[in-house]
């Protein structure tokens, strides 16, 4: 009969050895042991798989009982030789200790401690191991195919095979096996039933962690992480590197337009066509007989006061277009519903200046006659306009004497800007703020509000490129004389007579010290006692 050695897998309980046990009995061979069906009801894991033992050991000492196959607690018999493996203290040596030998008590199942041989008469049949038979599924159920048991054979078990256990057991007084009758099977075959008690399964709590020491441990940067980069801090929707890269393309771009608007203009110019029209139409048409000559003084307060206005005007603005979260609020004194953030009643305050300011430049305008200057009076300011148009984009800059009479550009944009664009900007502000009646029904829905905001905005812009233009054109155009002009009220009928005269240039200066400290001084902390005086401030 050939046998073959078991090999030994994972062990059945936590911190276990290998099982089976080293130096188990060896399992004989498939081909020695008759294949057979178990009895129906029983299961593989069940039964007991029962070792042959040779017919010629008969009348020899009795041996102890075996283990149920699944029980992790049984061992057999005898000293064996045990296997050593890893140690069980960090630095040990192999366990088990060299020379160590594994003795089991049949009767209990317990561990390697060795203990006296019992009687022959104590002792329980030995049920021995027995392979599973190959043998074609006549009645029982297949079993499930697996890994091949040779290197590039095939799945183990062959295909058809059914599971059947043999088992035998062994008369303790003399050796020799004794049929089991009745079970259906074989005389050499036992049910399971009639194997005791005290060989059931034990079993074990798998909530419980494995006894095994931590080898592996967290190195010194496990836990470290880089600090993330701060981002970089916004100027509205732009960094200041976005911002500074947006003004140096857009501002190469400008250039790179306006050259190519100066060549092409100055190539127009050089067609016949267009030199007789400029000489027909030079840029301004004389002004009707009684048109007042020169600047008052007070139109140079009128002039500083809308310009520190405007300023103060367009910053609040763009303030309340971009705030998230007021630090103060104002609220009237007649009406607690009325609350507004501090930045629009600010805003709107100054809207109530400029609007008075405004009012008394116009009145002042029709009765000083002024008027003339700003508001055409003949259909030749359209040709005009276009003539001085051409001459400023091919900078050949056209003669005028604004001490006298402004050219057709200058009086159509001057007219736009006080009759149309400051009208406008009033009558959006004035529908969105909170002086507008909240009970007219009829009015707000012929006059959205919507509408307003959409019309608002673009006029500021207005104001924001003219301001640019006049600016730029006021230091190309001969900046001395023409800061005499507006903040001095000195000039004369000669062009030439006060463009050295640095008066109005230091009167400019001082207006920009006012407006900047204007500018710095609008704030919650500055504006908060001002405030109070018309209504209550707080910080909710």
């Amino acid at each position: 009969m050939a046998t073959r050695m078991l090999r030994r897998g994972l062990p059945r309980v936590a911190g276990g050895d290998p099982w089976p046990p080293a130096g188990d009995a060896p399992v004989a061979d498939a081909a020695d042991v008759p294949a057979e069906a178990p009895s129906a009801g029983e299961g593989f894991d069940s039964l007991t798989v029962a070792q042959p033992v040779p017919e010629s050991v008969e009348g020899s000492s009795a041996q102890p009982a075996a283990a149920p196959l699944n029980d992790p607690q049984a061992q057999p018999a005898g000293d064996v030789t045990l296997r050593r493996g890893l140690p069980r203290t960090p630095g040990g040596g192999p366990w088990p200790p060299a020379g160590a030998a594994a003795t089991v008590d049949p009767s209990t199942g317990s561990g390697i401690d060795s203990v006296p041989e019992e009687s022959p008469a104590r002792v329980a049949p030995r049920v021995e191991r027995a392979e599973i038979a190959s043998a074609p599924a006549a009645s029982g159920e297949s079993l499930r195919r697996g890994l091949p048991r040779t290197p590039g054979g095939e799945p183990w078990p062959p295909e058809g095979t059914a599971a059947t256990v043999a088992v035998k057991t062994v008369d303790p007084s003399t050796g020799s096996g004794i049929d089991s009758k009745g079970s259906g099977i074989d005389s050499d075959l036992i049910e399971a039933s009639d194997i005791p008690a005290s060989t059931a399964v034990s079993t074990v709590d798998v909530s419980t962690p494995l006894p095994f020491q931590q080898t592996v441990f967290p190195g010194a940067t496990a836990f470290e992480r880089p600090a993330p980069k701060p981002e970089p801090e916004r100027v509205g929707p732009f960094t200041r590197a976005q911002w500074a890269g947006a003004v140096i393309v857009g501002g190469a771009a400008l250039l790179g337009a306006a050259a190519m608007a100066v060549l092409l203009v100055r190539w127009l110019l050089s067609f016949g066509a267009l030199q007789d029209f400029v000489a027909t139409f030079p840029g301004e048409y004389h002004l009707p007989e009684g048109a007042p000559v020169g600047f008052p003084g007070w139109l140079g307060w009128q002039h500083f006061l809308n310009v520190f206005l405007m300023v103060l005007i367009i910053r609040s603005g763009l303030r309340i277009r971009n705030e998230k979260r007021p630090t103060a609020f104002w609220t009237p004194k007649n009406n607690p519903k009325g609350k507004v953030s501090l930045t629009i009643w600010f805003h709107q305050a100054l809207d109530i200046l400029w609007l008075v300011n405004g009012i008394v430049f116009v009145i002042l305008l029709f009765v000083s006659g002024q008027w003339m200057r700003v508001i055409p009076t003949s259909w030749e300011v359209i040709p005009n306009a276009i003539s001085a148009a051409l001459q400023y984009v091919s900078l050949d800059w056209p003669t005028e004497n604004g001490w006298v009479n402004y050219n057709s550009l200058q009086q159509l944009a001057y007219g736009t800007t006080i009759f149309i664009a400051a009208p406008l900007a009033a009558v959006t502000g004035f529908r969105m703020s909170g002086m507008w009646p909240k009970n007219a029904e009829k009015l707000s829905k012929a006059y959205p509000i919507e509408w307003a905001r959409a019309v608002h905005f673009p006029v500021m812009l207005y104001f924001v490129v003219f301001i640019a233009i006049h600016v730029f054109l006021v230091f190309a155009t001969g900046a001395l004389r023409n800061l005499n002009h507006m903040y001095a009220a000195q000039g004369s009928t000669d062009p030439n007579a006060y463009a050295d005269n640095w008066t109005g240039f230091w009167f400019f200066v001082a207006s920009l010290v006012v407006i900047a400290a204007a500018w710095v001084a609008a704030r919650p902390l500055v504006l908060a006692p001002i405030a109070k005086l018309f209504g209550n401030v707080s910080s909710r």
